[in-house]
């Protein structure tokens, strides 16, 4: 069991990192009223040309729980990418259940190491080959929301809706569920996904999940950023909430 909950959560943390790398471009669809604003949106969507991840520092915050087994836990790391070199990662605080912070949160930043290495999210791009897409209809937020069904059951790719900005299609957030189970053990898995732009970039700035497992019940997990960093230009100042822990784990992976 212990195990198994380990690979889901891994899993949930790499479906939300594909998303913040996922290509965006892919040909026009041909949809009816063109003058309608919410058809508009989605082909401004679609039509975006593909943005590659873009060097950053941020501050991340985990936390995860699950409520039968009273387990629950919390780390602040922060995180570097760069093309060079990849996604690297040092803890500043940790705190709750040593099998969380051990088998899920370290093993969910060393597995988005290894995605980026193998640019396994570009498998989530939002297109045709991938997706079929409904049109929009508008939001009481001002959104565009647009229905979006994969076109094969895959753990990277989200059965829900996409929400994006109607003046120009820019992604804002993303809510369903995974087209496919990670595991047989796994009932539903739930995500939300949500984006800014930040020194003109497409950033993520949370992740959230909800996993249905079976004996275990209901397990969530959330992962917020904090941006220092983005392409070069320094957008902000964040600082560790917590206490800084001992030097061997702060060390840098």
């Amino acid at each position: 069991m212990a195990v198994m909950v380990r690979h889901l959560l891994r899993l949930i943390v790499v479906v939300a990192a594909a998303g913040s790398m996922a290509a965006l471009h892919a040909k026009t669809p041909k949809v009816q009223g063109h003058a309608d604003v919410t058809a508009a949106a989605l082909q401004r969507f679609l039509s975006r040309t593909d943005e590659p991840q873009v060097p950053y520092r941020a501050l991340r915050h985990l936390e995860a729980q699950n409520p039968k087994f009273k387990q629950k836990a919390w780390m602040d790391v922060w995180t570097e990418f760069d093309r060079a070199n990849g996604l690297r990662y040092r803890i500043v605080a940790e705190g709750g259940s040593q099998y969380i912070r051990t088998k899920v949160f370290l093993a969910a930043l060393d597995g988005e190491q290894k995605m980026w290495m193998n640019r396994e999210p570009q498998k989530a791009s939002f297109n045709h080959d991938n997706y079929e897409f409904e049109k929009g209809t508008a939001t009481a937020d001002g959104l565009t929301s647009v229905s979006v069904k994969p076109r094969r059951k895959d753990v990277l790719l989200v059965e829900g809706t996409i929400f994006v900005q109607p003046e120009d299609g820019d992604l804002a957030r993303i809510e369903g569920k995974l087209s496919k189970a990670p595991s047989i053990w796994t009932r539903r898995v739930d995500i939300v996904r949500r984006y800014e732009r930040i020194a003109g970039e497409r950033m993520p700035i949370s992740i959230e999940s909800v996993a249905h497992v079976l004996i275990a019940g209901r397990s969530t997990f959330k992962m917020t950023y904090e941006y220092e960093i983005v392409n070069g230009q320094h957008v902000g100042s964040p600082q560790p909430p917590h206490s800084p822990t001992s030097a061997a784990a702060a060390a840098a992976h």
